[in-house]
Order: structure tokens, then C-alpha cells, then sequence
């Protein structure tokens, strides 16, 4: 008899073993793993796009007439960069209708290797989108006269977290019983009270069903109804569907962590001193006699705000004083890797950028940048050299396959209310101020190593909002002319650097990161 319990026992045993093993890996609705490309999924995409309204025929035979000032201003599928053709035999044509030259940006040397680029930036300009992209980028329209009251947009919930959702409703639908069904994907449905005459199905699962033959009671309890995230995510959105009788809506909440403060402590009020708002950052190359009267220049006016030094010079000079810090790099960094340097030192609410050959003067009123910077949303605001703003506004005009097109004006948008000598505008001149964490977030790309600047601005459009203010001006060092011969040894090699022979492959350089970073086939400026 134990001969034949043993065999029946050991049966069980495995039986209980696999059956444990089953439900330990049965997925549920806490969601163990994460999609972090926050894919809709196809079965969803396809309904939301199902439920676009079908265009009504009828309306193809209404006569139009189209108004061109305002069509103009559309987006069209494509955008072409082309230089302007120049007017035929008419007097100073150039200088009363200047042409906008077009230049290409790609620098494959030959249609193999361009065929090759496009595909890999096509690849990762695929990957590029897809990472922001959320429910909430969907289309979603209301058909008219819903009887279904919902949130269109705000609504959102940290991740794992716990929200009433509100404004629910049912209105105008005279009937003896009502439904409505709520569904989520990301998420479980609850009531935080019960009302009665209300009956709850489904609730503390993703898809529930509220009914009662009492519309106030209905609409009573809708108004505890509560979402809680159960699949973590930073930052996506969940699409939330109510259904009723004959009708459907849908709308989004947004599940993210609330943005933590980056804070800056200037100290009271009434001990103002601009030393605790501004550092001052600079790179210098080789040009250290030019980079000391910048720095006598500034202790004139300004004797306590810190300066940082980024320095790649071939033999670095020790540069020593209060309130200076300067960090030695590889021989010939570059520019850009530089500025990054100095920036990811500086610790107060703004960094002021010049270069190591300017000089303050009383008119260099850092405490007027500042003021701009505290009483406006600007993230960035330049001043004048010499007189000059360098003023250039930008804008992208989407592409098909070949990429986009940048477009560069000289000019501004607009006046700042309550700063007449400042404007708005998207690039400005290497003497500006700027929240410190701003500038860091968009950053200086090394590879620009010897000739660059608008590209910074390229990088942070639509994340950097930039101000330009005239009546705040540094100088310029003067340059001396030298004949041939008398330079130094690092004017030399400081010329050959600032001026390569082979000026040509630096601009190859940075019109292939256009190309394949910022995917843009060409820029117009003027």
C-alpha cells in the first residue's frame, strides 16, 4: 500500500509545485515590467483613430474660397530650402532685395554613403520620436451634443499614486435606468464612497460599471469615482474611455512625478549683492595677457563674483586671485567642451558668458540682466558687444525624408512690457546671462571645437526662451595689427588655431551635425 501512496503523493507534490509556479508568474494587474517606449498598442491606436469622425460627404459640393493671408501660414507636407533667384537688370538689386542663400547641410561625399546616413538618422530620428510620445498625443474629438461631462485636459496622477477623477457626469439623457462604463489601461477604477441606488460593478479593477434608475444619484456618485496608477512610468499618460447608451468619450491622465525644485538661496532681501546670483564663466586659449585685463576689467565693478576658468591652453599659466577658479583641460579641447566645463562648476542662479577678451565698463550692468531675468520667464538674456546684439530669430520648417529646413533672420519678435531697450528673439551674442540649469540642460556639443556659436541656440529651440537687451554693452579688446614676424609663439599657435587651413573641414564638421543631430537638410539665413 506505500508503494502505491508514494507515487500518489509525489503526483500531488508536483501538482502544488506547478500550480504555485503558474500563479506566481499569472500577470497581473500590478504590471512587474515596464514598456518604456510607452507604446499606445495597436489594438488601442486603431480604436482611438476608428473613432475620428467620418468627413460627411455632403460637404464636398459647399462652394469656398480660400484666404491666401491665412493659408500662407499653414504647415505644408514638405519644405524646400532654395536660394533666390536674382532680379534681371534692375539697378542696386542687391542692396534693395538682398538674396537668402541656401545651403546644404549633408556632407557625404558620395550618394552611397548619403543613401547609408539617411538611413541611419532615419533610425534614429524614429527612436527619437517615439520616446516622448504618450496617449496624450493623440487626436481625441468630442461628438457634438455628448451627454457625457468629462476632463478634456489637467488631469494627472504621480506614478502608483491615487486620484478622485474629476468632473464626471451624465446630463440630458432622459431614460428609466442609466450606465455608464469606465475603462482604464494603465490603471485600476474605484469609488472612494458609495451612494445609494447605485450599483457598482468591476470597481478596484481596470474596467467598471456604474447603473441606477436615479440620475442624481448616478451623477452623485460619479463624483467619487478615483484612478490609481498601477504600471510605473515617470511620464506617460493613461486614455481613460466612459461609455454610455449610444455614446463615448475619452480623454487622458497624465502620469508623472511633480518636476523637483532646483533652488538657489540669494539670501535676504535687504543684503542684496549680485555675487550670490551671478558667476561668471569664460574659456580661454593661450591668451592670457588679453585674459587679465578681462579679469581687472571685472574686479573694477564687480571685486566678489566668483569667476571660472576653463583653460586649454598647451602650457597652462596658473591664474590665481579671490573668487577665481580655473580648470585645466586637454591641450586643444575646443570651445564648446570648454564652456561646458565652466558651466557644470558654477553654483549660483545664473551664469554670465563672456570671452576672455572682452572688457566690463560702466555700462556693464549685471544687476539690469538680472532684474530682467527675475521679473520675466526668459531662461536667457544677451547684451550688446561693441554695440551689436547679434539678433537672430529661428524657425524650423518640417520636412519629409530628407529632413527639416532652419531658416535664420536677423531680428526679433517682439518688446519685452516694462523693459523698452529688450526684445525677444532666438539667438544673441556671446555676452549673455542665464538660469544656470537651463543652459546646462541644452548644452554646448564638443565636437564644435574652434568656430561656433548659433549652433547652441540651434540645440536649445523650443526649450530656451531668450531675451536681448541693447542699453547693457561690454566692450571688445582692440586688436593689434602685428607684421609679420613679431608674433609671439602662442599668437601663433593661437591664430592657427582660431583660423585652421582647413577652415572647410570645421564647417563640414558642423554642417554634418545639422544634418544628422538635428536632422535638417539645409539652412537659409541672411
Amino acid at each position: 500500500m506505500w508503494y502505491l501512496r508514494k507515487p500518489v503523493l509525489l503526483a500531488i507534490l508536483v501538482s502544488v509545485v506547478l500550480v504555485l509556479v503558474l500563479l506566481y508568474s499569472w500577470p497581473t494587474c500590478a504590471y512587474n515590467t515596464a514598456d518604456l517606449w510607452q507604446r499606445l498598442g495597436a489594438t488601442k491606436e486603431r480604436h482611438l483613430e476608428e473613432r475620428l469622425p467620418e468627413p460627411d460627404t455632403r460637404l464636398s459640393s459647399v462652394p469656398f474660397q480660400i484666404r491666401k493671408s491665412v493659408s500662407d501660414l499653414l504647415e505644408r507636407n514638405g519644405c524646400v530650402c532654395e536660394a533666390e533667384t536674382p532680379v534681371e537688370n534692375l539697378h542696386f538689386d542687391q542692396l534693395l532685395f538682398p538674396k537668402l542663400p541656401a545651403q546644404s547641410l549633408h556632407t557625404a561625399s558620395n550618394t552611397s554613403e548619403l543613401g547609408k546616413m539617411k538611413m541611419r538618422r532615419a533610425k534614429e530620428y524614429k527612436a527619437f520620436q517615439q520616446r516622448p510620445k504618450t496617449a496624450a498625443d493623440t487626436l481625441i474629438i468630442t461628438k457634438a451634443n455628448n451627454p457625457l461631462q468629462y476632463p478634456t485636459q489637467g488631469v494627472e496622477v504621480r506614478p502608483l499614486k491615487t486620484i478622485i477623477i474629476p468632473g464626471l457626469a451624465l446630463h440630458d439623457l432622459p431614460r428609466d435606468h442609466y450606465t455608464i462604463n469606465i475603462t482604464a489601461t494603465l490603471g485600476t477604477l474605484n469609488v472612494a464612497a458609495e451612494v445609494e441606488g447605485v450599483k457598482i460593478k468591476g470597481d478596484g479593477g481596470m474596467h467598471m460599471s456604474l447603473s441606477s434608475s436615479l440620475l442624481l444619484n448616478l451623477n452623485r456618485q460619479l463624483q467619487f469615482v478615483t484612478y490609481t496608477n498601477t504600471k510605473y512610468h515617470p511620464n506617460t499618460a493613461d486614455t481613460v474611455e466612459l461609455e454610455t447608451e449610444g455614446h463615448q468619450a475619452a480623454f487622458s491622465i497624465k502620469i508623472r512625478h511633480g518636476v523637483t525644485p532646483k533652488l538657489y538661496d540669494t539670501g535676504p532681501q535687504e543684503e542684496y549683492n549680485v555675487s550670490k546670483f551671478v558667476t561668471i564663466a569664460t574659456k580661454t586659449f593661450l591668451r592670457y595677457e588679453k585674459l587679465q585685463k578681462l579679469i581687472d576689467s571685472i574686479r573694477k565693478y564687480y571685486p566678489t563674483v566668483t569667476i571660472i576658468i576653463a583653460d586649454d591652453s598647451e602650457n597652462p599659466k596658473t591664474i590665481s586671485g579671490p573668487y577665481i577658479e580655473q580648470y585645466i583641460m586637454p591641450f586643444g579641447k575646443g570651445w564648446f567642451a570648454g564652456r561646458n566645463l565652466a558651466v557644470s562648476q558654477v553654483t549660483t542662479k545664473y551664469v554670465l558668458w563672456v570671452d576672455d577678451d572682452f572688457l566690463f565698463t560702466a555700462n556693464t550692468k549685471l544687476e539690469k540682466l538680472v532684474d530682467v531675468l527675475e521679473r520675466t520667464t526668459l531662461d536667457l538674456v544677451g547684451g550688446a558687444v561693441d554695440g551689436g546684439t547679434f539678433r537672430q530669430t529661428m524657425s524650423i520648417e518640417p520636412g519629409e525624408d530628407d529632413g527639416d529646413c532652419l531658416h535664420i533672420r536677423r531680428g526679433f519678435h517682439h518688446v519685452i512690457e516694462g523693459f523698452p531697450h529688450c526684445v525677444v528673439t532666438d539667438g544673441v551674442t556671446n555676452f549673455f546671462l542665464a538660469h544656470t540649469d537651463k543652459v546646462r540642460q541644452v548644452g554646448f556639443d564638443p565636437r564644435l571645437n574652434r568656430v561656433a556659436h548659433i549652433e547652441f541656440f540651434i540645440d536649445g529651440l523650443g526649450s530656451l526662451y531668450i531675451g536681448s537687451c541693447d542699453d547693457i554693452t561690454i566692450d571688445h579688446q582692440p586688436k593689434v595689427n602685428q607684421p609679420p614676424g613679431s608674433q609671439t609663439y602662442n599668437e601663433n599657435m593661437y591664430n592657427m588655431f582660431r583660423n585652421p587651413s582647413t577652415f572647410s573641414d570645421s564647417q563640414n564638421i558642423k554642417y554634418g551635425l545639422m544634418y544628422f543631430k538635428n536632422r535638417l537638410q539645409c539652412q537659409t539665413r541672411n
